[in-house]
């Protein structure tokens, strides 16, 4: 509520009642009287007309015509020209309230004060603080409501020296004991993350009210002390203060920090007894209680129960049903609300393009930029982000580095969005290098930052930019945060260092979920069944659930380990036991673990069974186990499913069924499933490997030549073909699928792209040291027997990820025991 202010008019009407009252005069003398009042304070009826007419033009929302009438004016004052400064601030036009600003002679403490207030309220507030800087030298003293004014639009840390200063020039104008600069302190103190000066504030307050608690109550519920927020509403409760709708609000938020639906229930109750259910602002604060805790029945039921709805209340209850998933329902609101006369600014646009973000429906994103276009909501700093999202996540960079450059402002979020987008398109380089340029201009990474650089260097397998992402992760201080934990356990698992992983796991001072899945998902990447399903009861034994996610874990692992009972087991475990409804991707994974063990009559009763047609992943995966088990009819079966499909992803079908018909030597076959594969125009995806050294990724292609070092490589690879030899290793030519003589595939196959890259890491690095090396594509059986006897030749641990798992070879055997 604004402050009461008098101003000239109400003076003047106040002047026979002023302690300087003149003596009485006689009736005649009055008009003289009057007359001398009026030189001596400068008052002009005809300008006081004017101002009543444009005051009564803001009023009705007419700037144009109190405009066009205050331009003329023949004499203004300084009320004139205030009237118009407040006119222009109220409409949000801070252009011409400061063009008229400047233009002013002399300013009182009223010009200044709104001015100030309006960049306050457009979240200015460092132009508002110059302002008040600017007011201080011109020699006007600020008061009370300038304070209070000023105060009012800090809103981040950045801000908070300033607002130190502030309180500085407070104690010195001896303002520091007034109500309302004290509770503005406290709220400024509070939302600068200064919670300790808001509480020094708090304590040395004379007097408080309902305003002082329920500022501090809402400091230390945003900051997480939501205990203290509790004990401060109590405390409130005892001394006799009434609550208010702000009251409520910040208890709710306290009790959502603390995940207590209980006590939610419970203030819910104290809102009917006190007779606010009727008012809107504590029904959305319900409402986003309810939602944050997954409680979309209640949260609807409370919806529809509602006196009064506005646009905050739709904007809850959308962005509820979407977090759970109905995105259906949460479409079927939105449009409802297109219907409705509230501010379409205040859309939830940045909730839909969140949705349309996750489902990479870029057309939906683009009808919401549409409409945040046209009802200027994408100047909002929340809508500007979630636009940067949607098209990084949508692959549209061009549209999405656009935005981003004309954002006002860039926080972490948009640059963590583009980063985001580069690594979840597989641009693992760009999305580093934007994380460079984002520590450059000193904007501070979170936990979501940290995610995504992690994963890029997990997929590009860089186990020293890893690390020092680790470092870098502690002197940020987010090892303690569950998902920068998770992040570190899921990359140093990628990149084949599954002891890493697990003494990350084991540091973390808390855990959830999230961290066990990625610690279930390391051992399940790994190869190591017992590892998986040890950690799989011991997330259970924790009295954490196992989701979707950790079961799509065990089955992976059963997988690789060809334990079939045992996934049958888990798989029903997690529909009857845990009523989880299997995805695709639970589907895909009994279906390779069947294949693989050649159970094909049970794989395809399931695929029969599923409430889903077949995918590429599931007939892709029918195809492989038919290749190792030499099924042709079923394979011919599985390849026709997938030349049909409209979308193939690459030519690994045809390139798996020529592969087929080639070791069954019918070359015929084999040139016409290669001239199909031609005629379609889809390519076979290169194989190629890569290794780290020293800080620099070395990738190589079979037969490969360019690389600086190839002599040395090839003189590698001779020299270790001869003590193969000699071991007893012999080339398996049925994997080199060519219609040529033994001795001619055999020499192709000491030329593969893992054996470069092995090579080239055993002449790089000390002796004994670890290799690490990753492959895009599926290791042949010849390489990998190749591995074994090259681990044992030259004493080393030898790790190879290809597109299956990972192979840790030491010693003459392999972590897989020959299954994969």
């Amino acid at each position: 509520m604004k402050p009461y202010r008098t101003n000239v008019l109400q003076t003047l009407a106040s002047l026979g009642i002023r302690a300087s009252q003149p003596p009485k005069l006689p009736v005649n003398n009055v008009d003289n009287f009057i007359d001398a009042r009026i030189i001596k304070t400068g008052f002009n009826p005809k300008t006081c007309r004017s101002n009543f007419q444009v005051n009564d033009y803001l009023k009705r929302g007419e700037l144009s015509h109190a405009r066009e009438l205050f331009d003329q004016m023949p004499q203004k004052n300084t009320i004139s020209t205030n009237m118009m400064i407040s006119g222009y601030v109220k409409s949000g036009n801070l252009c011409y309230a400061r063009e008229l600003f400047d233009a002013m002679v002399e300013r009182t403490v009223v010009t200044w004060t709104i001015l100030i207030g309006g960049y306050s309220q457009c979240n200015q507030f460092r132009e508002a603080f110059k302002l008040f800087a600017a007011m201080c030298r011109w020699g006007t003293e600020p008061d009370y409501v300038t304070f209070a004014t000023l105060l009012s639009g800090c809103s981040d840390s950045e801000t908070a020296i300033e607002v130190v200063q502030v309180h500085a020039h407070i104690v010195k104008l001896g303002y520091d004991s007034t109500l309302m600069v004290c509770n503005s302190l406290v709220d400024a103190y509070c939302k600068t993350c200064c919670l300790d000066s808001a509480c020094q504030v708090f304590k040395e307050m004379p007097e408080r009210d309902c305003v002082t608690m329920n500022a501090l109550m809402t400091g230390f519920s945003k900051d997480g002390m939501n205990e203290d927020a509790i004990t401060l509403f109590m405390e409130m409760q005892h001394f006799g203060f009434k609550p208010s709708e702000f009251t409520f609000a910040a208890v709710l938020c306290a009790g959502i920090g603390l995940d207590d639906i209980v006590f939610g229930q419970q203030i819910h109750a104290f809102v009917l007894k006190t007779n606010f259910v009727w008012n809107v602002f504590v029904g959305n604060a319900l409402l986003d209680f309810y939602s944050k805790h997954g409680r979309v029945l209640e949260a609807k039921k409370l919806f529809d129960e509602m006196p009064e709805l506005d646009g905050v209340s739709y904007n809850v209850i959308i962005t509820c049903y979407a977090w759970d998933g109905q995105l259906k329902e949460s479409l079927d609101l939105f449009r409802e609300l297109q219907f409705s006369k509230f501010d379409r600014r205040q859309f939830p646009f940045a909730t839909l393009l969140s949705i349309a973000a996750n489902t990479l429906d870029l057309e939906m994103g683009q009808q919401i930029h549409s409409q945040a276009i046209v009802s200027t909501a994408d100047s909002e700093v929340l809508v500007g982000n979630s636009l940067v999202d949607v098209y990084a996540k949508c692959g549209r960079f061009d549209e999405a580095k656009k935005i981003f450059a004309n954002l006002a402002h860039k926080s972490t979020v948009p640059w963590t969005a583009m980063i985001s987008g580069y690594v979840h398109k597989g641009l693992h380089e760009e999305g580093l290098k934007l994380f460079n340029e984002m520590r450059r201009t000193n904007v501070s990474a979170d936990q979501a930052t940290f995610a995504s650089v992690l994963r890029a260097s997990a997929n590009l397998a860089s186990l020293s930019l890893g690390k020092q992402l680790h470092s870098f992760v502690i002197r940020s201080g987010f090892m303690s945060n569950v998902f920068s934990g998770s992040a570190l356990v899921d990359m140093y698992a990628k990149c084949g260092s599954l002891k890493d992983a697990l003494q990350s796991f084991q540091e973390m001072p808390k855990r959830n979920p999230v961290s066990w899945n990625a610690l279930i998902s390391a051992y399940a990447q790994n190869g190591d069944g017992d590892g998986t399903f040890m950690s799989f009861e011991q997330m259970i034994q924790s009295g954490f659930q196992p989701d979707l996610v950790s079961f799509l874990s065990i089955l992976t692992a059963c997988s690789h380990c060809g334990l079939v009972d045992e996934a049958l087991r888990y798989f029903n475990t997690m529909t009857h036991v845990y009523k989880l409804v299997p995805k695709k991707e639970h589907y895909a994974s009994m279906v390779d673990v069947l294949c693989r063990s050649g159970r094909f009559d049970e794989a395809e009763k399931l695929m029969a069974q599923m409430p889903f047609e077949p995918d590429e992943i599931m007939w892709s995966s029918v195809l492989n186990s038919c290749r190792i088990h030499k099924n042709q009819a079923l394979a011919k079966k599985a390849a026709d499913q997938l030349f049909s499909m409209e979308d193939l992803r690459d030519a690994a079908p045809y390139v798996n069924m020529s592969n087929i018909y080639a070791a069954a030597g019918q070359w015929d076959s084999v040139g016409k499933v290669k001239k199909a594969m031609r005629d379609r125009g889809v390519k076979k995806v290169p194989a190629y490997s890569w290794v780290e050294i020293e800080h620099k990724i070395h990738v190589f292609s079979a037969n490969d030549k360019s690389h600086p070092q190839m002599g040395d490589i090839f003189r590698k690879i001779d020299m270790l073909a001869k003590q193969m030899e000699r071991e007893g290793y012999k080339p398996d030519t049925s994997c080199a699928l060519h219609n040529e003589n033994e001795e001619i595939k055999a020499e192709s196959l000491k030329y593969h792209s893992e054996r470069l890259a092995i090579a080239f890491a055993l002449i790089s690095t000390p002796e004994g040291s670890p290799i690490l090396v990753m492959k895009n594509l599926r290791a042949c059986t010849d390489c990998h027997a190749a591995i074994k006897v090259i681990s044992k030749i030259v004493a080393r641990e030898i790790t190879v990820r290809d597109s299956s798992r990972f192979h840790h070879f030491r010693d003459g055997f392999c972590s897989c025991e020959d299954y994969w």
